[in-house]
Protein backbone atom coordinates (compact mmCIF):
# COMPACT_ATOMS: atom_id res chain seq x y z
CA UNK A 1 0.00 0.00 0.00
CA UNK A 2 1.13 3.81 -0.91
CA UNK A 3 2.17 5.93 1.87
CA UNK A 4 0.23 8.59 3.44
CA UNK A 5 3.00 11.04 3.46
CA UNK A 6 3.51 12.53 0.21
CA UNK A 7 5.20 15.85 -1.71
CA UNK A 8 3.73 18.01 -3.69
CA UNK A 9 5.65 19.00 -6.75
CA UNK A 10 4.74 22.56 -6.43
CA UNK A 11 7.57 22.47 -4.05
CA UNK A 12 9.63 22.37 -7.17
CA UNK A 13 7.71 25.44 -8.85
CA UNK A 14 10.48 26.57 -10.86
CA UNK A 15 12.26 23.09 -11.21
CA UNK A 16 11.87 20.35 -14.07
CA UNK A 17 9.59 17.26 -13.21
CA UNK A 18 12.74 14.80 -13.19
CA UNK A 19 14.72 17.24 -10.51
CA UNK A 20 11.22 17.50 -8.18
CA UNK A 21 11.38 12.98 -8.37
CA UNK A 22 14.48 12.86 -7.74
CA UNK A 23 14.51 15.47 -4.57
CA UNK A 24 11.36 13.79 -3.09
CA UNK A 25 12.50 10.36 -3.37
CA UNK A 26 16.24 11.31 -2.30
CA UNK A 27 14.95 12.74 0.98
CA UNK A 28 12.44 9.54 2.07
CA UNK A 29 9.33 10.10 0.95
CA UNK A 30 7.70 7.23 -1.56
CA UNK A 31 4.45 9.20 -2.24
CA UNK A 32 4.34 12.36 -4.47
CA UNK A 33 1.25 13.96 -5.67
CA UNK A 34 1.65 15.95 -8.82
CA UNK A 35 0.88 19.42 -9.85
CA UNK A 36 -1.08 20.25 -13.00
CA UNK A 37 -1.78 23.78 -12.52
CA UNK A 38 -1.80 26.03 -15.78
CA UNK A 39 -0.17 29.20 -15.56
CA UNK A 40 1.57 28.40 -12.38
CA UNK A 41 3.30 24.46 -11.95
CA UNK A 42 2.34 22.03 -14.05
CA UNK A 43 4.89 19.41 -14.46
CA UNK A 44 2.03 17.49 -15.69
CA UNK A 45 0.31 19.30 -18.77
CA UNK A 46 -3.39 19.58 -18.77
CA UNK A 47 -3.85 18.93 -22.43
CA UNK A 48 -0.90 15.72 -22.09
CA UNK A 49 -1.65 12.54 -24.55
CA UNK A 50 -2.40 9.39 -23.01
CA UNK A 51 0.90 8.51 -24.41
CA UNK A 52 2.75 11.32 -22.71
CA UNK A 53 0.97 10.22 -19.43
CA UNK A 54 2.54 6.47 -20.09
CA UNK A 55 5.61 8.32 -20.04
CA UNK A 56 4.74 10.56 -16.77
CA UNK A 57 3.72 6.94 -14.74
CA UNK A 58 6.81 5.38 -15.63
CA UNK A 59 8.84 8.60 -14.59
CA UNK A 60 6.54 8.26 -11.32
CA UNK A 61 7.59 4.33 -10.84
CA UNK A 62 11.06 4.52 -11.52
CA UNK A 63 12.00 7.43 -9.30
CA UNK A 64 10.14 4.49 -6.48
CA UNK A 65 7.25 7.20 -6.30
CA UNK A 66 3.15 6.16 -6.04
CA UNK A 67 1.62 8.88 -7.02
CA UNK A 68 -1.23 9.58 -4.30
CA UNK A 69 -3.05 12.54 -5.34
CA UNK A 70 -2.75 15.53 -7.87
CA UNK A 71 -3.27 19.21 -7.81
CA UNK A 72 -5.71 20.40 -10.35
CA UNK A 73 -6.57 23.75 -9.84
CA UNK A 74 -9.17 25.07 -11.92
CA UNK A 75 -12.03 27.70 -11.77
CA UNK A 76 -14.86 25.88 -11.25
CA UNK A 77 -17.16 29.17 -11.23
CA UNK A 78 -16.98 29.08 -15.35
CA UNK A 79 -17.78 26.78 -18.35
CA UNK A 80 -14.14 27.17 -19.47
CA UNK A 81 -12.35 26.13 -15.71
CA UNK A 82 -14.99 23.31 -16.00
CA UNK A 83 -13.56 21.64 -18.97
CA UNK A 84 -9.95 22.00 -18.20
CA UNK A 85 -10.71 20.23 -14.51
CA UNK A 86 -12.19 17.30 -16.73
CA UNK A 87 -8.97 17.17 -18.44
CA UNK A 88 -7.79 16.93 -14.93
CA UNK A 89 -10.16 14.27 -14.23
CA UNK A 90 -9.08 12.05 -17.15
CA UNK A 91 -5.64 12.78 -16.07
CA UNK A 92 -5.90 11.25 -12.73
CA UNK A 93 -8.06 8.30 -14.39
CA UNK A 94 -5.20 7.28 -16.35
CA UNK A 95 -2.74 7.57 -13.62
CA UNK A 96 -5.20 5.49 -11.23
CA UNK A 97 -4.92 8.71 -9.61
CA UNK A 98 -7.84 8.68 -6.25
CA UNK A 99 -7.66 12.36 -4.64
CA UNK A 100 -7.55 15.30 -6.90
CA UNK A 101 -6.99 18.69 -4.88
CA UNK A 102 -8.62 22.44 -6.46
CA UNK A 103 -9.59 25.58 -5.34
CA UNK A 104 -13.07 26.61 -6.19
CA UNK A 105 -12.35 30.22 -8.28
CA UNK A 106 -9.23 29.13 -9.98
CA UNK A 107 -5.27 29.78 -9.19
CA UNK A 108 -5.09 32.98 -7.79
CA UNK A 109 -8.74 33.38 -6.50
CA UNK A 110 -9.72 36.11 -8.33
CA UNK A 111 -13.27 36.15 -9.37
CA UNK A 112 -15.58 38.13 -11.83
CA UNK A 113 -18.51 39.35 -9.43
CA UNK A 114 -19.33 39.15 -6.10
CA UNK A 115 -18.71 35.98 -4.04
CA UNK A 116 -22.51 35.72 -3.72
CA UNK A 117 -22.42 35.47 -7.64
CA UNK A 118 -19.66 32.85 -7.75
CA UNK A 119 -21.00 30.58 -5.41
CA UNK A 120 -24.01 30.44 -7.55
CA UNK A 121 -21.86 29.71 -10.70
CA UNK A 122 -20.09 27.42 -8.92
CA UNK A 123 -22.93 25.56 -7.14
CA UNK A 124 -24.78 25.51 -10.75
CA UNK A 125 -21.88 23.30 -12.17
CA UNK A 126 -20.21 20.96 -10.08
CA UNK A 127 -22.74 18.80 -9.05
CA UNK A 128 -22.30 16.89 -12.39
CA UNK A 129 -18.43 16.54 -12.17
CA UNK A 130 -18.55 15.54 -9.06
CA UNK A 131 -20.31 12.29 -10.25
CA UNK A 132 -17.95 12.27 -13.08
CA UNK A 133 -15.19 12.15 -10.50
CA UNK A 134 -17.36 9.47 -8.55
CA UNK A 135 -17.81 7.28 -11.53
CA UNK A 136 -13.89 7.12 -12.06
CA UNK A 137 -13.29 6.29 -8.17
CA UNK A 138 -11.65 9.64 -7.85
CA UNK A 139 -12.67 12.35 -5.05
CA UNK A 140 -12.37 15.79 -5.66
CA UNK A 141 -10.78 17.74 -2.92
CA UNK A 142 -12.03 20.94 -2.40
CA UNK A 143 -8.91 23.23 -0.86
CA UNK A 144 -8.64 25.96 1.58
CA UNK A 145 -7.45 28.49 -0.99
CA UNK A 146 -9.56 31.97 -0.59
CA UNK A 147 -12.91 32.80 -2.19
CA UNK A 148 -15.82 30.27 -1.17
CA UNK A 149 -13.17 28.04 0.87
CA UNK A 150 -10.81 30.63 2.58
CA UNK A 151 -11.29 28.57 5.66
CA UNK A 152 -12.28 25.75 7.02
CA UNK A 153 -15.32 26.56 8.59
CA UNK A 154 -16.28 27.65 4.94
CA UNK A 155 -15.17 24.63 2.95
CA UNK A 156 -16.84 22.59 5.81
CA UNK A 157 -19.90 24.47 4.87
CA UNK A 158 -19.54 24.66 0.90
CA UNK A 159 -18.78 20.43 1.66
CA UNK A 160 -22.20 20.17 2.88
CA UNK A 161 -24.18 21.90 0.77
CA UNK A 162 -22.45 19.56 -2.12
CA UNK A 163 -23.33 16.72 -0.19
CA UNK A 164 -21.63 14.45 -2.67
CA UNK A 165 -19.62 11.34 -0.83
CA UNK A 166 -16.73 11.60 -3.08
CA UNK A 167 -16.23 15.49 -2.35
CA UNK A 168 -14.68 16.54 0.68
CA UNK A 169 -11.63 19.50 1.98
CA UNK A 170 -8.12 19.64 1.31
CA UNK A 171 -7.01 21.40 4.35
CA UNK A 172 -4.37 23.46 3.53
CA UNK A 173 -2.92 24.60 7.01
CA UNK A 174 -0.81 27.94 6.07
CA UNK A 175 -3.49 29.14 3.46
CA UNK A 176 -6.15 29.71 6.27
CA UNK A 177 -3.99 31.89 8.07
CA UNK A 178 -2.42 33.87 4.53
CA UNK A 179 -6.28 33.69 2.80
CA UNK A 180 -8.73 33.47 5.27
CA UNK A 181 -7.35 34.98 8.70
CA UNK A 182 -7.51 32.70 10.89
CA UNK A 183 -5.45 30.52 12.88
CA UNK A 184 -5.50 26.63 11.37
CA UNK A 185 -5.42 25.02 15.30
CA UNK A 186 -8.77 26.29 15.36
CA UNK A 187 -10.38 26.17 12.57
CA UNK A 188 -9.29 22.50 11.82
CA UNK A 189 -12.11 21.84 14.04
CA UNK A 190 -14.92 22.90 12.38
CA UNK A 191 -13.50 20.87 8.78
CA UNK A 192 -11.90 17.93 10.27
CA UNK A 193 -15.29 15.69 9.75
CA UNK A 194 -15.03 16.62 5.86
CA UNK A 195 -11.42 16.74 5.65
CA UNK A 196 -9.98 13.65 2.82
CA UNK A 197 -6.60 15.10 1.77
CA UNK A 198 -4.39 17.29 3.83
CA UNK A 199 -1.57 20.18 2.21
CA UNK A 200 0.29 20.56 5.14
CA UNK A 201 2.23 24.09 5.00
CA UNK A 202 4.37 25.64 7.71
CA UNK A 203 3.88 29.73 8.14
CA UNK A 204 6.73 32.13 9.14
CA UNK A 205 6.69 36.41 9.02
CA UNK A 206 3.63 38.18 8.92
CA UNK A 207 0.31 36.23 8.50
CA UNK A 208 -0.47 37.94 4.93
CA UNK A 209 3.38 37.62 3.39
CA UNK A 210 4.23 35.06 1.73
CA UNK A 211 6.59 33.00 3.68
CA UNK A 212 6.30 28.96 3.75
CA UNK A 213 9.36 27.72 5.22
CA UNK A 214 10.05 23.78 5.87
CA UNK A 215 7.48 21.82 7.85
CA UNK A 216 8.56 22.41 11.80
CA UNK A 217 10.32 25.74 11.39
CA UNK A 218 7.29 27.96 11.15
CA UNK A 219 4.60 29.57 13.66
CA UNK A 220 2.04 26.98 13.45
CA UNK A 221 1.39 23.97 15.81
CA UNK A 222 1.36 20.84 13.87
CA UNK A 223 1.18 18.65 17.24
CA UNK A 224 -2.10 20.56 17.95
CA UNK A 225 -3.12 20.26 14.48
CA UNK A 226 -2.25 16.02 14.30
CA UNK A 227 -4.57 16.39 17.10
CA UNK A 228 -7.39 16.92 15.63
CA UNK A 229 -6.93 15.01 12.73
CA UNK A 230 -6.56 11.65 15.19
CA UNK A 231 -9.82 12.47 17.13
CA UNK A 232 -11.54 12.59 14.11
CA UNK A 233 -9.93 9.29 12.44
CA UNK A 234 -8.59 10.99 9.40
CA UNK A 235 -6.44 8.35 7.65
CA UNK A 236 -6.29 10.50 4.27
CA UNK A 237 -3.02 11.79 2.49
CA UNK A 238 -0.59 14.23 4.02
CA UNK A 239 1.03 16.03 1.27
CA UNK A 240 3.87 18.68 2.06
CA UNK A 241 3.43 21.90 -0.10
CA UNK A 242 6.51 24.24 0.00
CA UNK A 243 6.60 27.62 -1.54
CA UNK A 244 9.62 29.56 0.77
CA UNK A 245 8.88 33.51 0.05
CA UNK A 246 7.72 33.05 -3.77
CA UNK A 247 9.59 33.93 -6.94
CA UNK A 248 12.76 33.57 -7.61
CA UNK A 249 12.50 30.15 -6.22
CA UNK A 250 15.44 28.72 -3.51
CA UNK A 251 18.99 27.11 -5.43
CA UNK A 252 17.46 23.48 -5.85
CA UNK A 253 19.87 21.73 -3.12
CA UNK A 254 17.89 24.29 -0.25
CA UNK A 255 14.74 23.15 -1.87
CA UNK A 256 15.74 19.42 -1.55
CA UNK A 257 16.54 20.21 2.09
CA UNK A 258 13.95 21.53 3.36
CA UNK A 259 11.82 18.88 1.70
CA UNK A 260 14.18 16.58 3.85
CA UNK A 261 13.70 18.34 6.95
CA UNK A 262 9.89 18.36 6.76
CA UNK A 263 10.35 14.51 6.14
CA UNK A 264 12.10 14.10 9.26
CA UNK A 265 9.69 16.60 11.13
CA UNK A 266 6.78 14.85 9.99
CA UNK A 267 7.67 11.25 10.50
CA UNK A 268 6.99 12.09 14.43
CA UNK A 269 3.57 12.07 13.53
CA UNK A 270 3.26 9.45 10.64
CA UNK A 271 5.14 7.06 11.24
CA UNK A 272 5.56 4.76 8.40
CA UNK A 273 1.03 5.24 7.25
CA UNK A 274 -0.36 3.65 4.89
CA UNK A 275 -3.42 4.88 3.05
CA UNK A 276 -6.55 2.36 3.77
Amino acid sequence: MADRLAVSTNTYHSYSFEEALAGISGAGYSSVELSSVPGWTEHVRRDASDTELEHIGAQVRAAGLDAISMSGHSDLASDDGIAEFRKAIHIARQLAIPYLTTSTGGHDDSSSGSVEDQRREFLARFGPLADEAAAAGINICIETHGGLSATGALAAELVQVINKPNVGINYDTANVIFYGHVRPEEDIKAAARYITHMHLKDKAGGDQEWNFPPIGTGNIDFAAIFGTLEEVGFTGPVSVELEFQGEPWPPLAEVDAAVKTSYDFIRGYLPGQALP
